[in-house]
């Protein structure tokens, strides 16, 4: 069995792949981004997709479904007009419109948990819809 970690907010449990996940992100950038889902059942938040190093912000957007919430991570690469190779790290809070009230409430009050296990995160995102987590906002939040 996986080790996790309790969030104490709500009772809920980072699995250890979320973690490990992250940091081969962070430090090994083999991911471009991690989508998590909780497990109501288990209650746990656990992995849902990982997208490859070759993958891109159109490919995490495609991957949210339209009627569920969930969380992200997203590393943004992208060069200065100092001409410097720079990372930024999002996080993502998605929660659609057409999701379930009780999908929403777990999601809210379990983010904090979540972000405190996640270290390294440089900006948040908070999205009920795509055109609020468009591109170019994560272009203009990370200059």
């Amino acid at each position: 069995m996986a080790m996790a970690f309790k969030m104490a907010t709500t009772g809920m449990r980072v699995t250890e792949e979320c973690t490990s996940s992250f940091l081969e992100m962070k430090w090994k950038k083999v991911h471009r981004y991690i989508v998590f889902k909780i497990d109501e059942n288990s209650r746990k938040v656990t992995v849902d997709k990982v997208g490859g190093a070759g993958e891109n912000y159109q490919d995490l957007t495609a991957s949210l479904p339209v009627d569920d919430c969930r969380y992200a991570v997203f590393d943004f690469d992208f060069v200065t007009v100092d001409n410097c190779r720079k990372s930024k790290i999002f996080f993502i809070y998605w929660s659609p419109e057409a999701s379930r009230i009780r999908a929403k409430i777990l999601y809210a009050t379990s983010k904090a948990g979540l972000r405190r296990v996640l270290e390294g995160i440089h900006y948040e995102l908070q999205a009920t819809d795509p055109t609020e987590m468009g591109f170019d906002i994560i272009q203009d939040r990370a200059k």
